[in-house]
């Protein structure tokens, strides 16, 4: 008799403490139908994104480094800008190791600084995430990053590095660029950011590595109207170009400081030139016969697989510059 009442008291009391397990689980915004959660894991369902409403574009440019994406987009972005629309430039790294002299949180400063002054020529914002230089790696919390930085400025296009090319930061902003390309819609991942309820197109910036595939010009954009303005932020940005970066060498002289600025320049043009007559093809195709013969300057885009895959009308939607 004795025993059976134990059993009979065990018996009750697991049921209270079930019951009260269950009024917490439920309390905390637990729901039984969804299962068990893995440790760490939010419950928290997303909302989505409110898309402001000036009717206007909104681009995300990926870099891995401060003048990376100026580089690759800057003139396109420029073109976007003059229009209204809505570009945001960021460097993934804080560039803190890209200069021959100096390092750490003084050359992140400047080059951050350099980047403001570069997208405030431009007409652009800029946005500089806090990793080291050269120590960029596909990790979890660098998607999740890229993720909410995408989501935060409801992106419709989204810009990046390839994931062939010689630096590995360039390498990983292409396959975390990737790694997003998804999630930016996925309710429970980053609920705390709300998601995007359409994804965005996602292009890859020029390059001219082969292997294992080379770069396809999908889109190219003639940028001689804004040259002279994405040469200026470029030569603006004086610790990597008219100071050598990383490599050296730095210029001994003023003299010497103030002959390069003009080579810098040259070189950069020379660069965009290199693009319009590399896929002349291309800006016919676009522009025209007349005026795509004319083209002198250029930068060029490749359509991800990832993303949405516009038709020939809404891509000149979102490139608003290319005749109709």
């Amino acid at each position: 008799m004795r025993i059976e009442r134990w059993y009979l008291l065990g018996w009750v009391w697991g049921i209270l403490l079930a019951g009260a397990l269950g009024v917490a689980g439920r309390a905390e915004g637990a729901d039984p139908a969804a299962g068990p959660t893995k440790p760490g894991r939010s419950t928290k369902l997303g909302v989505p994104a409110k898309r402001p409403a000036d009717g206007k574009l909104r681009i995300v440019v990926f870099g891995a480094h401060p003048d990376d994406a100026e580089i690759r987009a800057g003139g396109t972005a420029a073109l976007w800008a003059a229009q209204g629309h809505h570009v945001l430039l960021v460097s993934v790294t804080n560039g803190d190791i890209g200069h021959s002299q100096v390092f750490g949180p003084v050359l992140a400063d400047r080059r951050k600084a350099e980047a403001e002054a570069a997208a405030k020529t431009l007409g652009t914002a800029s946005r500089i995430l806090d990793i080291h230089d050269g120590e960029l790696e596909p990790t979890l919390a660098n998607r999740r990053t890229l993720t909410r930085v995408i989501r935060e400025w409801s992106a419709d296009i989204v810009i990046g590095h390839r994931p062939n090319d010689y630096h590995p930061d360039h390498r990983y902003v292409g396959v975390l660029m990737q790694d997003s390309a998804y999630m930016v819609t996925v309710p429970f991942f980053c609920p705390e950011t709300p998601y995007l309820t359409g994804n965005p197109m996602f292009l890859y910036s020029h390059d001219g590595f082969e292997r294992p595939n080379p770069f396809r010009p999908d889109i190219v954009v003639a940028i001689d109207e804004v040259i002279d303005r994405k040469v200026e932020a470029l030569v603006g940005m004086e610790s990597q170009f008219v100071e050598g970066g990383a490599n050296g060498p730095m210029p001994k002289t003023d003299a010497e400081r103030a002959e390069r600025r003009p080579q810098v320049a040259q070189g950069f043009r020379s660069r965009c030139a290199s693009v319009a007559n590399r896929y002349r093809q291309k800006l016919l195709e676009l522009y025209g016969e007349d005026r795509g013969k004319q083209v002198r300057y250029a930068e060029a885009f490749e359509i991800c697989e990832y993303g949405w895959r516009p038709n020939r009308d809404e891509l000149r939607r979102m490139f608003p510059f290319f005749p109709k």
